[in-house]
């Protein structure tokens, strides 16, 4: 129960919460009004880097979620261009996860990591399509027991500046298996093959839980 209402938060949170923290009590000084809205934005701030456990099926027959977030897209699409899969056709989930989201992102499937390839770009609104090709992203190429490459991307938002990524190539994963996390606001785009989708768009998922596709 605690848990639920003080959850664990990422590495990348604690030096935030000192800024805001330290930003409040300025503000206290200043006015009560003021100190109280530093209170409110402090506790924002420490669900946005919320980094609660989570409990994936281990079923390699299903990929779960990579991001907590509203679907945006479930289409047939030509892979990325930047990992010279621009002839191959893959089934594209494209996930916007607002500044109220849990911004960690997980593995949809066990596998290992075959590449990692970060991409500069702009900081277009993630929602908007895009996105998937102009922003600042981060391309993780999972290749499962069974030899299928499953791409996540991670896409910087409008407010976003910085991608996280907490693994490495040839690192072996697990399904829900952190990689990384983007700082507020952003999208994950997840291509694959040879599986059938089993979310809708504006459907809500949960990282690393919520069941993308099936064999």
């Amino acid at each position: 129960m605690i848990d639920k209402v003080f959850p664990p938060i990422h590495n990348e949170g604690y030096k935030f919460l000192v800024i805001f923290a330290v930003i409040t009590i300025i503000l206290y000084f200043v006015s009560n009004l003021l100190g109280l809205i530093g209170i409110i934005l402090t506790i924002w701030c420490y669900y946005f880097f919320r980094d609660p456990e989570r409990y994936p099926i281990k079923d390699e027959d299903y990929l779960v979620s990579p991001a907590d977030g509203l679907v945006l897209e479930v289409n047939e699409s030509n892979g990325p261009k930047e990992l010279n899969l621009e002839n191959k056709k893959f089934v594209k989930v494209s996930i916007f996860m607002n500044v109220f989201d849990c911004h960690v992102n997980r593995s949809p499937c066990t596998g290992k990591v075959s590449e990692i390839l970060y991409k500069p770009g702009k900081f277009l609104n993630a929602s908007l399509d895009k996105a998937s090709e102009d922003n600042e992203r981060n391309y993780y190429k999972i290749t499962t027991p069974k030899g299928e490459d499953i791409i996540v991307v991670q896409i910087a938002g409008l407010i976003a500046r910085r991608i996280v990524t907490e693994t490495n190539e040839n690192a072996e994963l697990l399904q829900g298996d952190r990689i990384g996390m983007i700082r507020f606001g952003s999208r994950a785009d997840m291509y694959f093959e040879n599986y059938k989708p089993l979310v809708k768009v504006n459907q809500k998922t949960i990282a690393g839980e919520s069941l993308i596709a099936k064999k």
